[in-house]
């Protein structure tokens, strides 16, 4: 008897302490046996996968790199024939798709959707295109994970219980792909270089306007994504996409960008900078998609909704692989010799595209709460028109790129932060004086709240100066022309709205670290005056269109010192320099 306990006991060791619920040989997630009402656990989740690896040979897991509070985050890859190196993907024109799970936890419909949906594929019941493999993360956001609720998105139609929207942190990370302050972050940096994804899938549930949708779509902004990647996703992708999921009975909506108002007039696309994921992906000419469920449908019917856009996704990709790689291609190769790149982006008024919205009538009635006039979404009065969706965009603001740019090895962070992004830096192997455009900090200003962890700058002017510049031995180079030059721009030009410089990664160079004492400098500053008639008269002028500065005598003397040799050149000066 003795002995047939501890095989017994042995037999469950095996499987990892399964749920009472799930039955090993068909892999049942939580979703499945609660009938749609409830999420899995990370725990859950992660030994979800264990097992499933462990049965299946198509299916590999491993520990990508930790997530804040010291966590492993997790990385599952797909491949038909079982072969997970990356290399041998690329070489055979495989299309990576990369799908992120649960950046919000409390949006976890594509935890589940993405653990029947590899599990069926696993098994047969699914085909996965032999040219598609896929890097799917189970879970990103992990502290959020362990922070599991069912009453913190008060609007939310399940299921019973959730994560939490902020990390270990309490970082929104959806918000952190250039800051990168989160550990889960630099994981999935380090991971999206090495796969390289030619898509980009971030799993979310929408919140603000009701209507009859059970799932919008975020599309990477084709004119910004570009080229023949950007027009490709726009004129034949997300048609495709639109016109499979309307075979399986859902009719497919651009994510609803409306807030403040109702969307029964239109909207306006999101604006993606690359603070976002698919705004980032778009950086590396990756095409991005958002799917956002809707909030107010039943769990169930989210879940379902993003496993079919999943799949449509996959088989597009891979009956459409040749042309995604084509033109991916051509438009890394075009980045080679491009010179003017965009920093900012603008809604095009004067053009939209029309599509089919299936809404509910806005009314107003008396709140019982405040007795006053609240908007509400009628569900007996349903409408479908056509409605305008703005989703083109020109420049607001474009700028040339250098042959390169210089940092100095002090500024670790950004330097790390670029490396992680497979940027390329060549490290002087000398002291050097090198001639360069140094930009001066003529305005900026500072977020009195903080943003993500973040004092955020805003309204920077700068203006260029051509200076010499002393450079030291390990200093580094960093050549634009590399499959990275839009994400070194991006951040590295000073005025673009996700530069470094924006979120405070420079902030030393703000504060002047020198000064004078009044009454030395005095006559320092006479002796200035005399041996320089150009300061002299810039000093005059000063004091006959400036009253208050004319009879300030500090004033003055600061004057003379900031046109002086004496003033610290390092002072508003930006510590990125460009070579031409």
């Amino acid at each position: 008897m003795k002995k047939n306990i501890l095989l017994l006991s042995t037999a469950f060791i095996g499987f990892g302490a399964l749920p009472a619920q799930e039955k090993p040989a068909t892999f049942t997630t939580r979703f499945e046996t609660s009938a749609g009402r409830e999420s899995a656990t990370w725990h859950e989740t992660i030994d979800f996968y264990k097992r499933l690896s462990t049965r299946y040979s198509t299916l590999k897991l491993e520990k990508a790199g930790t997530a804040d509070g010291g966590y492993p985050l997790h990385v599952v890859y797909y491949s038909a024939d079982g072969d997970f190196n990356i290399a041998h993907w690329k070489k055979e024109g495989r299309i990576t798709l990369l799908i992120n799970n649960a950046i919000h936890p409390g949006e976890p419909d594509g935890v589940d959707a993405c653990m029947m949906l590899l599990r069926d594929a696993a098994q047969g019941k699914i085909k996965i295109p032999d040219n598609v493999a896929l890097v799917v993360i189970p879970m990103y956001n992990i502290g959020g994970a362990l922070n599991r609720n069912g009453y913190s998105r008060a609007n939310q139609n399940g299921p019973a219980a959730y994560g939490f929207r902020g990390n270990g942190q309490n970082i929104d990370l959806n918000r952190d792909f250039v800051k990168c302050d989160a550990a889960e972050t630099r994981t999935f940096e380090k991971l999206f270089t090495a796969t390289d994804p030619e898509i980009f899938i971030d799993n979310h549930v929408s919140d603000g306007a009701d209507y009859q949708h059970i799932i919008s779509l975020l599309a990477t902004q084709h004119d910004k994504l570009g080229g023949k990647t950007g027009s490709f996703m726009q004129e034949k992708l997300n048609p495709l996409l639109y016109k499979d999921m309307k075979k399986r009975g859902y009719d497919l909506v651009p994510y609803v960008n409306n807030f403040d108002n109702t969307p029964a007039n239109g909207w306006t696309e999101f604006y993606e900078g690359p603070r976002f994921s698919s705004g980032y992906a778009a950086q590396f000419q990756t095409i991005g998609y958002v799917p956002e469920t809707h909030m107010l449908k039943p769990f169930k019917q989210r879940v379902e909704a993003t496993y079919a856009l999943l799949e449509c996704v996959i088989t597009e990709a891979g009956k459409n692989a040749a042309e995604i790689t084509a033109a991916r291609t051509a438009d890394r190769q075009a980045l080679i010799t491009q010179k003017e790149f965009v920093l900012e982006w603008k809604a095009d008024s004067s053009r939209h595209d029309n599509i089919t919205f299936r809404g509910y009538e806005a009314l107003y009635k008396t709140s019982l709460v405040s007795g006053l006039p609240r908007m509400y979404y009628d569900h007996g009065k349903p409408f479908t028109k056509e409605v305008p969706f703005y989703n083109h965009f020109v420049p607001a603001k474009k700028m040339s790129a250098p042959a390169a740019y210089i940092i100095s090895r002090a500024w670790g962070a950004v330097i790390s932060r670029m490396r992680r992004n497979g940027v390329e830096l060549v490290p002087l192997l000398h002291d050097s004086t090198i001639a360069v455009t140094a930009y001066h900090i003529d305005n900026i200003e500072t977020n009195t709240r903080p943003y993500e962890k973040h004092y955020m700058h805003k309204n920077i002017q700068v203006s260029p100066q051509t200076v010499s510049i002393k450079c030291r031995k390990g200093d580094f180079i960093i050549p634009v022309n590399q499959p990275a030059k839009r994400y070194i721009i991006e951040t590295l030009e000073p005025t673009a709205p996700d530069a470094f410089l924006v979120w405070n990664f420079f902030d030393g160079i703000l504060s002047q670290k020198e000064y004078f004492g009044d009454y030395i400098f005095e006559d320092l500053a006479a002796e200035l005056l005399q041996n320089d008639a150009g300061l002299k008269m810039q000093l005059e002028a000063k004091r006959k269109t400036d009253t208050a500065f004319a009879k300030s005598a500090e004033a003055q003397l600061d004057f003379v010192y900031r046109h002086s040799r004496y003033m610290e050149p390092g002072y508003m000066r930006y510590p990125v320099y460009r070579v031409e």
